[in-house]
């Protein structure tokens, strides 16, 4: 029997740590060769651990029965000129995109210091530049290749800041944003069999998090601090079973708690947990799929 992802091709955008790392493992053990970007190319270039490299090392590891892997692309997905030369190297070597998953988000250094928003330097709305147009511009470059194949599938990890005031107005902003872009980009993608849809991420205990909760957990907003946390993998276990699914257009253009996904795919973390919906207490998604309502006022 052949893996769920067999012949799939991923590009997962910031994966040198954290929930990036997390998604494209998974892809890679199901068989789909995986596109890894990040701005860290050696251990020791940024204060936590992890580099694309690495990455793709261990994404050939897991695909090793399943003919999955990765491949690294040192990427800033600030630059639109690197990000338009990796997909047309993906489009070169490839000849499709199966799977883009809009990761990369630039986090201010002063994110969890509780100061008022004309108090924080303008430089914060790096945030804007990789996390709303980053997303932008990948999803441009990626339906240029998924529209003529009829098919593909955009997620954006995004979060219940989108709803609930969360670390400041450029970050909730953020969210925000890229939650409507991808209902949008779902409405016209329709057409052409191209799905997009949002992922909302309660805690993820990526070695960031760990790093704040350890340093300055009581500076984090509680209702976060109090979730059941998950792996960097339990996404990505969410991702692969969107892209492995038949009817992933019926989902195209909602929000979805990456929790309650888990749950109705019947997915677990990978330590066996099933893992809380956030919803409770950090409030509801606001888009349905497209599928499911009269969007253009028809």
């Amino acid at each position: 029997m052949s893996a769920p992802l067999a012949g799939k091709v991923a590009l997962v955008t910031g994966a040198s740590r954290g929930i990036g790392k997390g998604i494209a493992l998974v892809l890679a053990e199901q068989g789909a060769i995986v596109y890894v970007t990040g701005r860290t190319v050696r251990e020791g270039d940024y204060y936590l651990p992890g580099t694309v490299g690495g990455t793709a090392a261990e994404c050939d590891a897991r695909g090793k029965d399943s003919g999955g892997g990765g491949i690294a692309v040192a990427c800033d997905h600030g630059d639109d000129t690197a990000v338009g030369a990796l997909f047309a190297r993906i489009a070169s070597e490839q000849g499709r995109l199966d799977i883009l998953v809009n990761n990369a988000f630039t986090l201010s250094d002063d994110l969890l210091t509780p100061k008022g928003f004309w108090e924080k330097p303008l430089a914060n709305l790096e945030m804007w530049d990789v996390g709303v147009k980053s997303n932008y511009v990948a999803a441009w470059h990626a339906a240029k290749i998924m529209a003529p194949q009829k098919s593909g599938l955009i997620v954006a990890i995004s979060g219940f800041a989108a709803v609930t005031y969360t670390y400041g107005v450029i970050f909730g902003t953020s969210k925000s944003a890229v939650d409507r872009m991808a209902r949008d980009m779902a409405i016209e993608l329709e057409p052409h069999g191209v799905a997009s849809l949002t992922l909302w991420q309660g805690l993820t205990l990526t070695e960031k998090a760990r790093d704040n909760l350890a340093k300055m957990g009581d500076r984090m907003t509680k209702s976060i601090t109090s979730m059941q946390g998950s792996s960097v993998e339990h996404p990505g276990r969410v991702v692969a079973a969107l892209a492995a699914d038949p009817d992933v257009m019926k989902r195209s253009g909602g929000e979805f708690v990456t929790a309650e996904l888990a749950q109705e795919y019947g997915l677990t973390d990978v330590d066996g947990a099933v893992i809380a919906s956030a919803r409770a207490t950090r409030g509801s998604p606001i888009w349905k799929p497209i599928s499911e309502v009269d969007y253009r006022g028809k």
